[in-house]
């Protein structure tokens, strides 16, 4: 197997501790910390539904079809997973603009934590976002510690969103290799409506896309006129492969924690090796289409992003 050196996605470990301030760019890699990834195989993780949006579980390898650009490309391993171990990432906008929804908003989060993290395969990552990004709790499973980091926070400030999104992509999500066993998702609880961010909406996508992540958006605009703000949650869910939630009501909020559970347990897995490989660092669009079934619906991300390689000496 041929591995190569990839400089981008790797950072120094940023802390250790709860409670830690991302505000500003994270310094880049210095020489030697790199992480060796086999760049030989893209990994899909997707769910299928039919039109009614039930899940659809019993398809095989032979089912599907994937493309990349005009290439049909042959399946080297296929799963329906249900038991990857998940890496997740909560991000909760702590800014003004969410104060009158937050304190239901946090218990939503706490139940969704107590009842989809298994503590002995299962790690998430708390990060707060106002004026800027904050660590308030690193990769655990212990299922106390993130509780009371989502408990402990307070609202104020601005909205930083892409940044979290970036920081907790790269910086944490990334981390844990080989990639495909592993499942990596952000649950956003925001308003998406950003105004300090240093990084660009298309650069916290791309970094999702290179660290392999699905995010799954919640939207706490209480309006039901779609805002610009909804857009973008519904942009990054689309291009990644997730879902975006409109929850009119706080009510609502845990509905939408637990239809994010359900998805995350009924998924197929797809690794495949590119033909032509290109390590070009450049993005290569992807679909997964089923074989003679229209009235099914395969919801994937659309594409991912090929390392620009150095050959190891």
């Amino acid at each position: 197997m041929k591995y190569f050196v990839l400089s981008l996605l790797c950072l120094p470990g940023l802390l250790a501790q709860t409670a830690a301030k991302v505000d500003r760019p994270v310094p880049a890699p210095q020489a030697g910390e790199t992480i060796r990834l086999d760049v030989t195989r893209v990994n899909l993780l997707f769910t299928v539904s039919d039109k009614r949006g039930r899940f659809v579980t019993d398809l095989d390898k032979d089912s599907f079809e994937i493309f990349e650009g005009k290439n049909r490309q042959s399946v080297l391993e296929f799963t329906r997973e249900s038991d990857l171990p998940l890496r997740l990432g909560i991000l909760v906008d702590t800014s003004n603009s969410i104060r009158d929804r937050f304190r239901f908003q946090q218990e939503a989060a706490i139940e969704f934590i107590r009842s989809v993290l298994r503590p002995d395969q299962d790690r998430a990552v708390v990060v707060s976002f106002d004026t800027s990004a904050e660590l308030v709790s690193d990769l655990t499973g212990d299922i106390r510690q993130l509780e009371n980091a989502v408990r402990n926070l307070r609202p104020g400030g601005g909205t930083s969103l892409y940044d979290a999104i970036f920081f907790a992509c790269r910086d944490k999500l990334a981390l844990d290799q080989p990639r495909h066993k592993f499942r990596r998702a952000l649950i956003v609880l925001s308003d998406g409506d950003d105004n300090q961010s240093r990084y660009s909406r298309d650069q916290a996508l791309e970094m999702a896309h290179k660290s392999d992540v699905v995010i799954y958006s919640i939207s706490t605009n209480i309006s039901r006129i779609q805002t610009d703000g909804d857009k973008v949650l519904k942009y990054f869910a689309q291009e990644t492969g997730g879902l975006t939630f409109f929850p009119f009501k706080v009510e609502d909020l845990a509905q939408s924690f637990e239809n994010i559970a359900n998805e995350m347990r009924h998924q197929y897995n797809i690794l495949y090796r590119p033909e032509p490989l290109k390590a070009d660092g450049l993005y290569h669009e992807v679909k997964v289409s089923i074989r003679n079934r229209r009235d099914f619906v395969v919801r994937a991300r659309k594409g991912y992003y090929a390392p620009r390689m150095a050959q190891q000496p």
